[in-house]
């Protein structure tokens, strides 16, 4: 059973905010996904607030965010944890009606402006031919194939400035100060924000109270090992108190930090354990082992993702020596145990 202790039972109704520590609410906006919800934070700050995260760029947020806002005047600065769109798609929108700037680091906002482009290799196609290349069958090419960019209808705008942030940078927000750390694997430069004086840390998607992170292999970068980066990333939380406040990006806040790391490296140990037995039977290319992650059915969205977190565990296997690989006469990546 888990340790992690939460302080607030439900979550916010739609258009409301509750109060989580001093100067800090918590509000949740709907996704139109599985996720179905993403928590966003308003943040005192100097006469004013911060808005950390902005939901997805669509009326229906927006029109929350008109109900909300008018109790949080005036907004100061827009703060990005990183550049998906349930936390970009309203950035432009607000900083502009504001008249505010954006804060982020560097990796995101610049990768929010690839994705939004498609450029530099940000296609749904670029990464369908990676997925083919590992295994991804006929059949579900076709039914991830034409989706456009998908991106750009979640983030249908966003800033063309910003302020930089890097790691163990010190926000002065209101009359707190806010430590950077930038974690990766998840996104390119994600952003959390520890503030000592509150014991309080916005962990963004990097630390998350029922769920894993999705930890995947993009075609920008298909030869990567991003999970070998998050996992050195979540054991920087075991830095901060044990009784830390986490404010994660989807499900409750929580306390207990070092446990959730904990319960996270032991669920990414077992994933490895089981695709180490698969690959002991025979080579095994990813697509062959999406049934072994993930054990219920998956729409062509979630096989989009579950494809390139397959990918990212047999890259880690490789890479730390406890895997084989090799390229078949079909041009498919299979692994094998070493």
């Amino acid at each position: 059973m888990s340790a992690l202790q939460y302080p607030w039972p439900e979550t916010p109704a739609p258009g409301e905010t509750i109060v989580v520590a001093p100067g800090i609410h918590w509000l949740s906006m709907p996704l139109p996904f599985a996720l179905d919800h993403i928590n966003l934070w308003l943040v005192q700050d100097e006469d004013g607030w911060a808005i950390v995260d902005t939901g997805i760029g669509n009326a229906q947020t927006r029109a929350l965010w008109d109900k909300i806002l008018p109790r949080f005047q005036p907004i100061r600065r827009v703060v990005l944890t990183h550049y998906h769109p349930d936390h970009a798609g309203n950035a432009q929108w607000l900083c502009k009606r504001h008249g505010v700037e954006l804060w982020t680091t560097q990796g995101e906002y610049l990768t929010a402006h690839a994705v939004a482009a498609s450029a530099a290799g940000y296609t749904t196609e670029a990464v369908l031919n990676v997925f083919r290349r590992n295994g991804l069958d006929d059949a579900q090419y076709v039914a991830m194939s034409g989706r456009g960019n998908r991106y750009r209808q979640l983030v249908p705008d966003f800033p063309h400035t910003y302020r930089r942030i890097i790691d163990a940078d010190v926000l002065a927000i209101g009359t707190n100060r806010w430590r950077a750390i930038i974690g990766h694997g998840h996104a390119p430069e994600h952003l959390s924000l520890y503030s000592e004086a509150l014991n309080v840390v916005i962990a963004g998607d990097m630390l998350l109270s029922t769920i894993s992170t999705n930890v995947s292999v993009w075609s920008i970068d298909p030869e990567g090992d991003p999970l070998r980066l998050f996992l050195d990333s979540i054991a920087r939380y075991r830095e901060l108190p044990a009784d830390v406040l986490v404010l994660p990006s989807h499900g409750k806040p929580f306390r207990g930090a070092h446990e959730r790391v904990g319960e996270l490296e032991a669920h990414h140990r077992r994933r490895f354990a089981e695709l180490k037995r698969e690959l002991s039977e025979g080579p095994r290319s990813a697509g062959e082992l999406l049934s072994v992650m993930f054990r219920r059915p998956l729409d062509a969205h979630q096989t989009f993702f579950a494809m390139g977190e397959a990918i990212a565990h047999l890259h880690y296997l490789y890479y730390a020596g406890e895997a084989k690989r090799a390229a078949g006469p079909d041009g498919i990546m299979r692994y094998a145990a070493r």
